[in-house]
């Protein structure tokens, strides 16, 4: 049953690294969108 847990957190951790990333973009977007 290891492998159950494994791959939950395989999957967590890569929806937390798809979700930073999307915050990252959207804040640049509202940074670049000040500069105008």
């Amino acid at each position: 049953m290891w492998y159950f847990a494994w791959i939950l957190g395989v999957l967590l951790a890569c929806s937390f690294g798809i979700i930073n990333a999307m915050w990252l973009e959207h804040q640049d977007d509202e940074i670049g969108c000040a500069d105008d």
